[in-house]
């Protein structure tokens, strides 16, 4: 097994998401990265920092220039971070050293590193948000249909009062629409660019710095924080956070899928859902996508965790818990992403019991019905 299944060529299509996942390839990263070099050449260039030919030459090359991450390697063990070994790279490719000299200017790594990460996570976004889109509607489409069929309520896994399987389709909905109705709010709370200079003061770009910032936001369809945010990590969190708590819902909703399926329910099938034999035991159909939903819960909720821990930096920048969100975030995206995709076709698949369900209420004592 690879060291993290989200990568792995056996694992991925198990745990990851394609869509998701091709956003974190060290490729999109250094495309991100070029690209926020480019509308920061061309943002300065408009307050006279520098020569506009140079800006033109700059954003051209970061269109066109092509850099295999493979040869940063161990330049970025050596730095921490790939950006030094990326800009002599790039100012090599440019073939321009008049127009080069005037990359980067007045930014620092992390102002690139994570203003790129925020062009990516913007497509997280409106992924996350159009398959949020189809999981609420495909459930709406189950709850309304079952509004009134009864089913035997359960707390801490023993049969209670009766209920309807509409409503209960409906409260594994509900918390997801409110997680819909957030994204509203996101893009200009997470979704920012980074301008800071090194110690977030843009000493190196007065007094234009706060103008330039804006136009760099502006030129890449991001948001301006209006400040530095080296070490207010909080936007980050946020994102963590609302990413967490969606695979958490869906894993409840997986959670319930495999209870009502066992051998001892059987309320509810599922059509075509994928599922093994157990090597010693072929008798036993174990569902794979309800437990896939709580395992990304359960292996992101540690993430989470670990994320905003990550809050806490020291100064004005502090590599180490800058470093830990490199390695938790786009693993939050990849599993949110899967699981909003196996959620929706999962939902879809199921086929009530009626029967079995009915049953279920009552086995004949009626003891059901009787009030605590």
């Amino acid at each position: 097994m690879t060291t993290t299944p989200f990568d792995s060529p056996l694992y991925r299509a198990l745990f990851s998401d394609t869509d998701t996942a091709r956003l974190f390839t060290d490729t999109a990263e250094l495309r991100a990265m070029l690209l926020t070099w480019g509308a920061l050449a061309i943002a300065q260039s408009k307050h006279g920092l520098i020569p506009q030919t140079a800006a033109h030459a700059i954003q051209k090359a970061a269109m066109e220039v092509q850099v295999d991450p493979a040869a940063l390697t161990s330049a970025t063990a050596r730095d921490g971070d790939p950006i030094p070994a990326l800009a002599e790279a790039f100012r090599t490719e440019m073939k321009a050293p008049e127009h080069a000299a005037y990359l980067h200017f007045g930014a620092t790594s992390q102002d690139i590193i994570d203003t790129a990460l925020s062009l990516r996570l913007r497509q997280v976004l409106g992924l996350i948000g159009t398959r949020l889109t189809a999981i609420t509607t495909t459930l709406g489409t189950l709850a309304k249909s079952h509004a009134n069929t009864p089913i035997a309520g359960r707390t801490s896994g023993q049969i209670t009062a009766p209920t309807s399987f509409g409503a209960l389709v409906a409260s594994w909905g509900a918390p997801l629409l409110d997680l819909h109705q957030d994204i509203r709010g996101l893009p200009e709370k997470t979704l920012l660019v980074s301008l800071s200079g090194t110690t977030g003061s843009l000493a190196a770009l007065h007094p234009h710095g706060p103008a330039i910032r804006a136009d760099l936001a502006k030129g890449l369809g991001l948001h301006d924080p209006k400040t530095s945010w080296h070490s207010n990590r909080s936007s980050r969190a946020r994102l963590s956070g609302w990413l967490t708590q969606i695979t958490v819902q869906l894993g409840k909703i997986g959670a319930d899928i495999a209870q009502m399926t066992s051998s001892s329910q059987q309320e509810i099938s599922l059509t075509a859902s994928p599922s093994h034999c157990a090597a010693t035991l072929p008798q036993n159909q174990n569902p794979v996508h309800p437990m896939l939903l709580q395992t990304l819960a359960s292996h992101t909720t540690g993430l989470n965790a670990t994320m905003q821990q990550a809050c806490v930096h020291t100064g004005q920048h502090d590599a180490a818990a800058w470093m830990t969100e490199w390695l938790t975030l786009p693993q939050i995206c990849c599993a949110a992403g899967r699981a909003l995709a196996v959620a929706d076709t999962l939902t879809a698949q199921i086929t009530a019991n009626t029967a079995r369900m009915a049953a279920n209420i009552d086995d004949g004592s009626g003891l059901i019905f009787a009030k605590t």
